[in-house]
């Protein structure tokens, strides 16, 4: 994509988020063709929104090549956080795994890997994403306009946080989610990218060839464990990741 095609890709969605009118997709003029494009229009719509307050990381199989999108420093909340009326169009929410460095990983020679990273972090939490979309229908467009739009990230909303044993073997941790106090969802190892550690590396990889790497206190949330739950406004969530934390929201 030349530059004139990202910056009218990022305009769009831009306008659409400050508007609250959602697309039905993006022209063919400036739709993505490959991740590097995405990436490109990521950063323009995170550099409008406020910069850097940390990432988002998944892949669908174990094996499959991870995909990531920086968050806006101005929409990662506490738990307990209580967004207002229409602020979330869908309320789609998600239980993931979070976790906050605290030393950066700028770029060097070598790649890390997941000992370099679990090195690096200091607290692990448990954290809802919530889910919502520039277009009227996220599931109808292609998965690359998905990822321009920052993934699909509404918001973070992260837990308070565990800093001893922060190497958490996801596939053996259990998950639940609570909707208004009663028990929608559970699981053990529910997030289909298994190892979350070869996530963070992959990423402190590719965040160091892309904006300088990743930075002391920024927070990385590292996929679903629970898939997408879109929730009826006024419902309040709360994950609960046992021996590591709880996260709530009220949307």
């Amino acid at each position: 994509m030349t530059p004139a095609m990202i910056q009218e890709a990022a305009a769009l969605l831009l306008n659409a988020r400050r508007s609250a009118a959602p697309l039905t997709e993006l022209p063919q003029s400036c739709r993505p063709l490959t991740p590097e494009d995405a990436y490109a229009i990521q950063d323009v719509v995170v550099r409008e929104l406020g910069g850097i307050g940390g990432w988002k990381v998944g892949a669908a199989t174990p094996e499959a090549v991870p995909s990531c999108s920086p968050l806006p420093a101005p929409l990662i909340f506490r738990s307990g956080h209580v967004f207002p009326p229409r602020a979330i169009r869908l309320n789609g929410v998600e239980a993931e795994l979070a976790f906050t460095f605290a030393q950066a990983l700028p770029p060097r020679s070598e790649p890390y890997g997941a000992d370099d990273v679990a090195q690096a972090i200091r607290s692990v939490h448990a954290a809802i994403e919530v889910v919502d979309s520039r277009y009227e229908d996220m599931r109808a467009v292609d998965p690359l306009s998905q990822l321009a739009d920052l993934g699909n990230n509404g918001a973070l909303v992260v837990g308070g946080p565990r800093r001893e044993g922060v190497r958490v073997d996801q596939t053996w941790q259990a998950v639940e989610l609570f909707v208004g106090g009663a028990s929608v969802f559970q699981a053990v190892g529910g997030n289909t990218a298994g190892d979350v550690f070869r996530l963070l590396a992959w990423l402190a990889n590719h965040a160091a060839a892309r904006s300088g790497g990743l930075r002391a206190g920024q927070v990385v949330t590292t996929g679903s464990c629970s898939g997408v739950r879109f929730l009826a406004s006024g419902d309040r969530v709360r994950a609960n990741f046992p021996g590591v934390g709880e996260c709530e929201v009220s949307l």
